[in-house]
């Protein structure tokens, strides 16, 4: 009964030194193990450096040419076309090159 008596009071009195303790509050930051391989050294809290992906390839394509549509000339309307008539070669432009006297605008007339 002694003997049962003395371990609750030195179980007592350890329990009450270690939680009273503040360099125990944390938990011991000495480790002890089992390596197979060798031995792994992160620094810090034992955690493995961060990992960086490869850097991200933005591909633009080149523009593509500029595409100019060129428009037809609106023609004249019906009435404003004319035939050139040279009264004295009694003929018309282009079969007639040069007149010495005005051209004479002559509205196109249709073959009977």
């Amino acid at each position: 009964m002694k003997l049962q008596k003395i371990i609750l009071i030195v179980l007592a009195l350890v329990l009450a030194g270690v939680g009273s303790s503040s360099a125990w509050a944390h938990g011991s930051r000495a480790r002890v193990g089992v390596v197979i391989g060798g031995p792994l050294w992160w620094g810090g809290w034992g955690y493995p450096p961060p990992y960086y992906g490869p850097p991200q390839v933005v591909v633009v394509p080149p523009p593509q040419p500029t595409v100019y549509i060129e428009q037809a000339q609106p023609a004249a309307p019906a009435g404003q076309q004319y035939w050139h008539y040279c009264p004295s070669a009694k003929g018309y432009y282009p079969y007639v090159r040069e007149c010495p006297e005005a051209w004479q605008k002559v509205l196109p007339q249709p073959e009977n």
